[in-house]
């Protein structure tokens, strides 16, 4: 089976927006824009334009006023976009083997 990169960056943005949700109430407001900066530069550079476009529009939030509920929707079509980019599973997982068939055996 062939390694798609995308898929590895997909996943680590994934990872990268779902550690910023779990955070909510705990990170700085410095912290918090750093870390939407370099989600942003990897959507932008593996042209995953739609996080890309949502992290970019997350950042004026924050400059502005960082209000939870405001980030945490944005973070959460974030996560939505991340996973439209996503192929099928069934194009992921390699398909399932046929169950084994027992046969007797005639002397």
């Amino acid at each position: 089976m062939r390694h798609d990169p995308k898929l590895a960056i997909l996943a680590d943005l994934l990872r990268r927006v779902d550690g910023l949700a779990a955070q909510r109430g705990h990170v700085s407001v410095p912290r918090l824009h750093d870390e939407v900066d370099q989600i942003r530069h990897i959507a932008r550079a593996f042209r995953v334009d739609s996080v890309g476009d949502l992290a970019a529009t997350l950042q004026s939030v924050l400059s502005l006023d960082g209000l939870d509920s405001v980030i945490l929707s944005y973070l959460d079509r974030m996560r939505d976009a991340i996973a439209d980019e996503l192929p099928p599973l069934d194009n992921i997982l390699p398909p399932a083997a046929a169950p084994a068939t027992v046969h007797r055996l005639h002397a």
